[in-house]
């Protein structure tokens, strides 16, 4: 049985080229299974199983992303996420920040995706051309979304493969690969393009999936693949 190293193991100031292929291989099938799950979120899902990653999705902005799942688990279990109003969803997200606000784009976002009372958010995504044309109006269209969130919710749906999810520990393994001079305090378009641009570039020079990197650097910051 190979021993995969313990996140504290795999977090030095600088990442070789070596040492994320080498950890890529031990993580591959265990990512291509994650992955997998997601797809099948989407292909035999419900609509509300959708809708609750874009709910989690909407919490993770500062928050640790084990507390907003279960932020969403909580709202599952009650029956919120469906029909709750925004004073009902704020007292099950204390282990989110800026709760009351994140609460009121939940709200928001459930009514952008009714149709005749009923979520539509998986047929909505499927009249894209593709995961960019999605993500583009993600962004304008639902607030408390931003790039980074957009890429996510559309990756944990098995719709973002090729896009980049740039949240902190992302960046900081791009900065320690050499690949962005300094971790950024704020992400314009431009920018982030520019920098997915680069991580693509990357994840092809290494053989590498941009869906799998992501999911290897996650490791390496959290010791494990979640979501």
């Amino acid at each position: 049985m190979i021993r995969l190293p313990d996140s504290e193991e795999v977090q030095g100031e600088k990442i070789s080229v070596e040492e994320i292929k080498n950890l890529y291989t031990l993580l591959r099938d265990r990512i291509e299974s994650r992955l997998n799950e997601f797809s099948q979120i989407r292909e035999t899902g419900r609509e509300e199983d959708i809708f609750t990653e874009l709910i989690f999705c909407i919490l993770t902005p500062q928050s640790k992303a084990e507390s907003c799942w279960s932020c969403v688990e909580s709202l599952i279990k009650k029956k919120l996420h469906l029909a709750g109003t925004k004073e009902q969803i704020v007292k099950e997200l204390n282990r989110a920040r800026f709760k009351n606000r994140k609460a009121e784009h939940i709200v928001e976002a459930r009514k952008k995706f009714l149709l005749n009372g009923k979520l539509n958010i998986n047929s909505r995504m499927a009249e894209f051309r593709n995961a960019q044309d999605a993500r583009n109006w993600l962004v304008r269209n639902v607030k408390g979304i931003g790039y980074k969130e957009a890429s996510h919710f559309l990756r944990n749906i098995g719709l973002g493969e090729e896009l980049a999810i740039l949240d902190r520990h992302i960046l900081k393994n791009l900065k320690q690969l050499g690949l962005i001079d300094e971790l950024p305090s704020s992400l314009s378009r431009k920018k982030y393009f520019e920098i997915e641009a680069r991580m693509k570039e990357f994840a092809k020079s290494v053989d590498i999936p941009i869906s799998h990197l992501d999911l290897v650097f996650w490791y390496r910051e959290t010791g494990e693949i979640f979501k």
